[in-house]
C-alpha cells in the first residue's frame, strides 16, 4: 500500500482549511522507533474527526497504513531517507515548509518537538517530554544540543503547544517560560487490543516462548533514563529462584551498563532480554506477566502502565514526573531510586493475592478512562482554536 500522492504534491480541498501534519517518526519497521511517540501519533491520526465542518489533514510521512488511506487525508511520502535523523532534520527544516507553501497549508502540526524555522504559517507542536534538558548526560551531545535548542525555540514560535500530561505541560513552562494558557494536554488513550485474553491463548503464548511459572515484565527502549539497573537490583532481592524478569524492547543507547548489571548480580539465568517485540505480541506479553514495573527517572506519560492495566496486570511504577498521572489509585508507587521500596512493594503484590486481585480490577477501571477517539477529537479542537484565531 502506497501513500495517497507518494509523489509529493497534496490537494487543496476547496473552501476547506487544510492542516499539514509532520508524522515523519512514524516507523515502519520493527525497532525501538516504533515505540510511544510512534504509537501515539498512529493513533492521534487515526482517530482525528473527519466530519464536514472539519479540516482536511496532508500528513507528511513514508509509514504505510490503511488509516492514511481515509477520506479526508492525504498521506505525502518523500525521497529522502526519514528514517536518519540527519536527514530527517533536513527534511523538516528544508523541504517541509517548501511543501507546505505548494500544498497551500493553512496549519502546521509538528507532532514532534521541532518546527522549521522559514515556517509561515501558524503551527502547533506537540512536545511529549523535556528529557534531554532533565537528564542531559544521558544523551548524545549532538542529539542534546538539537532537541534543547530547537524544541525550545519551536515552543516560543508556536501558536498553541500539545504535551500528553500535566507534567510534561509544567516542564514546558517551567524551562522554556511559555504561559500556561498556550499549553494543552491531550493524553494518551488504550487501544482496543490491550484487554483482558482467554487464559488458553495466554498459555499458548508462553509455551511458544518457554516462559514456565511467574514473572516481572518491563516493556520498554534500553536507555539510561528507564532505570533499568535499579529493577535489577530490586529484583535480585526476590528470594524465589524460579521468578523471571524478562526485559521486552529494543536496544535504544547508552544500554551496556544493564547487562553488566545483570551479570555483577549473577541474574544471567533469571533475567530474559526478548529485544524488540511486534505490536501484536504486546497484549499477550501483559497478560502473561504476573506483574508489570515501571522504575523510570521521568517519562512524559508512561503509555505501558495503562496498557498493562487494561490487560489486568498490577502495575508498580516510579514516583516521578507524569507517572502518578498515568497510575491513578490504581497501581502502586514507590519512592525513586529505592531499590528497597520497589523490591518491598513488588513482593506485596507477588505474594499477597488479595493485593493482586484488588490492583487487577481497579487497573481496567483506570484504563478504561483514557480514549484515542478523545485524543483525535482534542487535538482537532486544538486545531480549529488555531485556524479560527487567524483567519
Amino acid at each position: 500500500m502506497q501513500p495517497n500522492n507518494a509523489s509529493g504534491s497534496g490537494y487543496k480541498q476547496a473552501g476547506k482549511p487544510t492542516v499539514g501534519i509532520n508524522a515523519h517518526l512514524l516507523a515502519g519497521e520493527a525497532g525501538y522507533r516504533r515505540a510511544g511517540i510512534h504509537q501515539y501519533i498512529a493513533q492521534v491520526l487515526r482517530h482525528l474527526p473527519r466530519e464536514e465542518d472539519e479540516p482536511a489533514y496532508t500528513v507528511y510521512t513514508k509509514y504505510e497504513s490503511d488509516f492514511l488511506q481515509q477520506p479526508g487525508i492525504t498521506a505525502v511520502s518523500t525521497r529522502v531517507p526519514t528514517e536518519s535523523r540527519l536527514f530527517r532534520i533536513v527534511w523538516e527544516q528544508l523541504i517541509w515548509p517548501w511543501q507546505n507553501w505548494r500544498n497551500q497549508i493553512d496549519l502546521l502540526h509538528s507532532m514532534a518537538f521541532v518546527l522549521p524555522l522559514m515556517a509561515t504559517k501558524p503551527a502547533i507542536v506537540t512536545i511529549y517530554d523535556l528529557s534531554f534538558l532533565h537528564f542531559p548526560d544521558n544523551f548524545p551531545a549532538a542529539q542534546r544540543f538539537y532537541l534543547t535548542s530547537q524544541t525550545r525555540r519551536s515552543a516560543k514560535k508556536a501558536k498553541r503547544i500539545i504535551t500528553i500530561s500535566q507534567s510534561a505541560k509544567q516542564d514546558v513552562h517551567q524551562f522554556f517560560n511559555i504561559p500556561l494558557h498556550k499549553i494543552d494536554v491531550v493524553y494518551p488513550g488504550v487501544d482496543s487490543m490491550y484487554c483482558c485474553l482467554p487464559e488458553d491463548e495466554v498459555a499458548a503464548f508462553k509455551e511458544k516462548r518457554g516462559i514456565n511459572g511467574r514473572f516481572i515484565l518491563h516493556l520498554g527502549t534500553l536507555q539510561p533514563r528507564k532505570n533499568i539497573p535499579l529493577l535489577l537490583e530490586a529484583f535480585a532481592q526476590l528470594a524465589d529462584p524460579t521468578l523471571k524478569l524478562i526485559l521486552v524492547g529494543g536496544k535504544g543507547w547508552m544500554f551496556d551498563a544493564i547487562f553488566e548489571r545483570v551479570r555483577s548480580l549473577d541474574l544471567v539465568d533469571r533475567v530474559i532480554f526478548t529485544g524488540y517485540a511486534p505490536d501484536d505480541d504486546l497484549p499477550l506479553w501483559y497478560n502473561a506477566a504476573d506483574l508489570f514495573v515501571l522504575p523510570s527517572q521521568y517519562e512524559g506519560f508512561g503509555m505501558p502502565i495503562v496498557d498493562a492495566m487494561a490487560c489486568g496486570t498490577p502495575v508498580i511504577a516510579a514516583n516521578n514526573s507524569s507517572l502518578p498521572e498515568a497510575i491513578g489509585q490504581a497501581g502502586m508507587l514507590f519512592a525513586p531510586n529505592s531499590v528497597a521500596d520497589l523490591a518491598e512493594r513488588m513482593a506485596n503484590v507477588l505474594y499477597n493475592a488479595e493485593i493482586s486481585d484488588k490492583m487487577r480490577q481497579l487497573g481496567m477501571e483506570h484504563a478504561r478512562t483514557f480514549s484515542w477517539e478523545q485524543a483525535g477529537r482534542e487535538t482537532a479542537v486544538i486545531y480549529q482554536k488555531v485556524l479560527q484565531g487567524n483567519k
